[in-house]
């Protein structure tokens, strides 16, 4: 998951009709029973971390067993993404399934027997076990389920905020790779191993970053008036930039707009010719988006023209707010309360501020992303995006059983 996560509320659990304990447990646990090798694929793609668009090893070792399995595999998907297609009787449906393959540039600190062997490198997100998750599943639905129609699980590189669903899209991938529906997960630390999390409607915000450059006129301290002081109007931007959540957006609607870093100057007694705000900008709907961009471009410009400046703005679109389609979440609900019931599934109540690459495969198909509970305490607990984190190896039967399920269901065989 891109940038940042949160915890979903787990108090909020939505009724549901139950599937009897018995056959609930029995997918799962055929893929607990099974999940050595997959295991053992985690921890070797933990131990050799790749960043986004470089993650040839990985892809290399996913296309391998994909081929095994009798998929037909097609590499250099948007760079380094891979897809495998199994096509079964003469069902016209398909589906999509979806993992994340990168690292993150972060030292690891784990001290465990398989930590990253490359320095600043380390899955501190858990994409290695998105990964593995994907994979064993892929490897159940090709020898012992039974479906009719396209199945295409989709292994994407580059989520960590350099664009890789976008890349891949632009690649073809649902031309050459057409789905009704796709999907995807996240692990979640803080909820419980055993336990799903999922909303309808707006599961995550958009990300945006801009980078506003400031221009004036340099100058010795000593003689101000000589000069056209860039850090005073960036320092009136910022304070006008945070009226735009404040009294631009609609109250009930969600934004943030935060300026995260300032650039400027080298000495305490010269004025310089230049500065940099760099910003990362989050909304829940596309038109609020748009009014983030607008408000931010128009307070930039003006606010550096009163003090006789000039400012530039760069605005990078990261990812966009990732909402779950109605029917592709519940075909997602049924398939998680057929695995856990309703006790292992939260419906939550709000958004999360996290951002998440998916969304670009969300805005072109229905879909859905939903979270996987990575556990809770100083384990499973710790935040992604952390030198301490590790992905969950209990986690990963119930991520794979609830692909394996998704499938079953769309793909039904009547």
């Amino acid at each position: 998951m891109t940038q940042s996560h949160a915890t979903p509320n787990t108090n909020s659990p939505e009724t549901a009709v139950e599937t009897p304990a018995a056959a609930r447990a029995a997918l799962v646990d055929t893929l607990r029973e099974r999940r050595a090798p997959y295991v053992q694929i985690r921890h070797d793609i933990h131990a050799h971390p790749e960043l986004g668009f470089a993650e040839t090893r990985t892809s290399t070792l996913v296309a391998q067993k994909l081929a095994e399995w009798g998929y037909e595999v097609t590499t250099g998907v948007g760079g380094t993404g891979v897809v495998g297609r199994i096509r079964r009787g003469t069902g016209e449906r398909a589906i999509g399934l979806r993992a994340d393959m990168d690292a993150l540039p972060i030292q690891e600190n784990t001290g465990l027997p398989y930590a990253s062997t490359v320095a600043q490198t380390m899955h501190a997100c858990g994409h290695d076990g998105h990964t593995a998750t994907l994979l064993a599943a892929a490897h159940y639905l090709a020898t012992d389920a039974a479906f009719d129609g396209t199945l295409n699980v989709i292994f994407q590189p580059a989520e960590e905020g350099l664009g890789g669903a976008s890349r891949m899209i632009a690649d073809g991938l649902f031309e050459r790779f057409p789905c009704d529906q796709v999907f995807a997960l996240h692990n979640a630390p803080g909820l419980p191993v055993g336990h799903f999390a999922v909303r309808h409607g707006c599961m995550l915000a958009s990300s945006d970053t801009a980078t506003i450059t400031v221009t004036g006129r340099g100058a010795h301290g000593a003689m101000p008036q000589l000069g056209c002081d860039p850090i005073v109007a960036s320092a009136s931007i910022v304070m006008a930039l945070q009226s735009i959540v404040a009294r631009n957006v609609e109250p009930t609607r969600a934004a943030v707009v935060t300026v995260g870093a300032i650039h400027a100057g080298k000495a305490g007694n010269v004025i310089p010719e230049s500065a940099t705000l760099q910003l990362s900008v989050r909304a829940l709907d596309s038109e609020t988006r748009d009014l983030l961009e607008s408000r931010i471009r128009s307070i930039a410009q003006t606010q550096a023209q009163s003090y006789g400046a000039t400012a530039t703005v760069e605005y990078q679109a990261i990812s966009r707010p990732l909402v779950n389609e109605r029917k592709a979440t519940d075909l997602a609900i049924e398939a998680m309360e057929s695995l856990v019931g309703q006790a292992g599934l939260t419906m939550m109540p709000d958004a999360v501020m996290g951002s998440e690459d998916f969304s670009w495969m969300t805005e072109k198909l229905p879909g859905c992303y939903v979270l996987l509970g990575n556990g809770v305490g100083s384990f499973g607990g710790c935040s992604v995006h952390n030198p301490g984190y590790d992905f969950n190896d209990d986690a990963l039967p119930y991520g794979a059983a609830w692909f394996v399920a998704l499938v079953e269901r769309y793909l039904r065989l009547d």
